[in-house]
């Protein structure tokens, strides 16, 4: 059967994890996603923006990643498209003026396809006049231009919210990105198989924004159980995240990114009630690696040949814990050194996105790697998403 394909409607200033997540989530089980914005072409780029709730009367907002596109707007046939799925942010505000998106909106929703919006996008449906009857949730704000609109708000309950009505899947904010992604997946088709699962995140402070959130929903979305854990935190706490990105520099810049809220709390985490263990990558594994208690977990999931999925700088700690030693994988090139000295024969990431399986472990050089990581970790705990 071919392979289904969903078209990402982008824009500057869409929120970072409303566009990241379901882009790579998607393609990690096996959908073909592409990626366009109104006046760009295929290779260009769109910044992106990070919202939080910090306590004012309204989100915040910090520059986030550039997401790169890969496809041309202007080339784009909803015909040959399943779903469409619009990302939150600020970008829905003007590209909901736009003509030639309206017009591709509405052609998705009168052939019966398959829409997810999320947070502001509900903008876009309003302009395309295509919710009229039907129940939508989103962020509060939208509320009343979708009720003038036609639609039959439902208040969301939480930061999570989503909601189904026929074809159309909404979601308050990118805390529904797993919910949402999940049912869009079964609506395509999609049928998920040994996902009872149980993964363990190791987090700290600065650890890389994508590299925690994008595989910690992918996960959700397949319906696994996920627990983040940071030493000397508990759950409910927050880690700060960095945002690193690509941007001509000799190396990665960074800039602050989501704060992320753990799960549950470290020193109450039983290691052997876990399935597989995940780290991210980021600043976080300089000094995590230096942490005895994080050492043992690590060696814990190795030596009982666990699976271990861990990208960028995480291998960093992999090679405190003395693990590398016979084991091809890669890393960050900047890791390459910790890599080689500690007895892991290196594999160069070329491209970027290359990931790598040696036995029980799955390893990533950066965020562009997601689709790759996420779905070579599935393979190993045995999770299958089928069309």
């Amino acid at each position: 059967m071919a392979s289904k394909r969903v078209l990402l409607l982008c824009g500057d200033f869409m929120e970072d994890f409303e566009a990241m997540v379901p882009f790579q989530a998607l393609q990690a089980f096996g959908v073909t996603v592409d990626a366009v914005c109104p006046g760009k072409k295929a290779g260009d780029v769109c910044r992106t923006a990070i919202h939080e709730l910090a306590g004012a009367q309204t989100y915040t907002e910090t520059v986030g990643h550039n997401f790169a596109l890969n496809a041309t707007f202007d080339e784009v046939d909803a015909a040959s498209y399943d779903g469409l799925w619009v990302p939150g942010g600020r970008a829905p505000e003007y590209l909901a003026h736009i003509p030639s998106v309206v017009e591709l909106v509405t052609k998705f929703a009168s052939s019966g396809k398959q829409i997810a919006c999320i947070c502001h996008a509900q903008l876009i449906l309003a302009a395309a006049g295509v919710v009229k009857g039907l129940k939508c949730t989103g962020y509060p704000a939208v509320k009343s231009v979708l009720i003038d609109a036609g639609a039959h708000w439902v208040e969301p309950d939480s930061l999570a919210t989503t909601l189904v009505d026929g074809n159309l899947f909404t979601a308050s904010t990118y805390e529904g990105n797993p919910e949402l992604v999940r049912h869009f997946v079964k609506a395509l088709g999609g049928k998920i198989s040994g996902y009872n699962k149980k993964i363990l995140f190791i987090c700290g402070d600065y650890m890389e924004d994508y590299e925690v959130k994008v595989p910690f929903q992918s996960l959700q979305a397949l319906g696994c159980h996920v627990d983040a854990v940071c030493p000397s935190k508990k759950a409910g706490d927050t880690c700060l995240t960095a945002v690193h990105d690509f941007e001509g520099d000799q190396t990665y810049s960074e800039k602050p990114g989501h704060k992320f809220v753990l799960t549950a709390t470290f020193d109450d985490v039983d290691p052997s009630s876990y399935d597989a263990l995940v780290i991210p990558g980021g600043r976080a594994p300089e000094y995590l690696a230096l942490n005895e208690s994080v050492i043992a977990l690590v060696k814990h999931f190795m030596e009982h040949k666990k699976p271990v999925a861990s990208i960028c700088h995480g291998q960093q700690i992999l090679s405190a814990a003395g693990v590398l030693k016979g084991r091809k994988c890669t890393a960050y090139p900047a890791v390459k050194l910790n890599v080689v000295l500690s007895g892991g024969t290196w594999l160069e990431p070329e491209p970027i996105s290359r990931c790598f399986t040696d036995g029980n472990l799955v390893t990533g050089a950066a965020w562009p790697g997601h689709p790759e990581f996420v779905s070579q970790l599935m393979a190993l705990l045995g999770i299958q998403v089928s069309f």
